[in-house]
């Protein structure tokens, strides 16, 4: 049976929410035909697969010399703005027609 309800994520918790997650805090897990428990070698490929990426998800730290423009524009665009940065060298590299553009 499936049972709906809709929480306001902004209220404080209620004194019947705080005892009922109390409750739930020392129960074990319990495995079902729908989440069923994963097995070691299942595990393992979770981790594989995150480690295969590791590498490519690194950044580098570099050095670039921008206009003072585009500076304020990137600063401009509040915390994680280098992220940001980031994303925009990586789409323009990835087009050549803007790379031919800009040589």
């Amino acid at each position: 049976m499936i049972v709906k309800k809709t929480i306001d994520i902004s209220a404080p918790l209620t004194d019947k929410q705080i005892k009922e997650l109390e409750a739930l805090k020392d129960r074990p897990v319990e495995f079902d035909e729908d989440c069923p428990e994963l097995t070691e070698s299942e595990l393992k490929q979770f981790s594989r697969i995150s480690e295969a990426n590791r590498a490519a998800r690194n950044k580098q730290t570099v050095t670039i010399r921008l206009s003072p423009q585009a500076l304020k524009t990137a600063k401009s665009l509040g915390k994680g703005y280098t992220s940001v940065l980031s994303r925009i060298l990586e789409n323009a590299l990835s087009d050549k027609e803007t790379i031919k553009h800009f040589l």
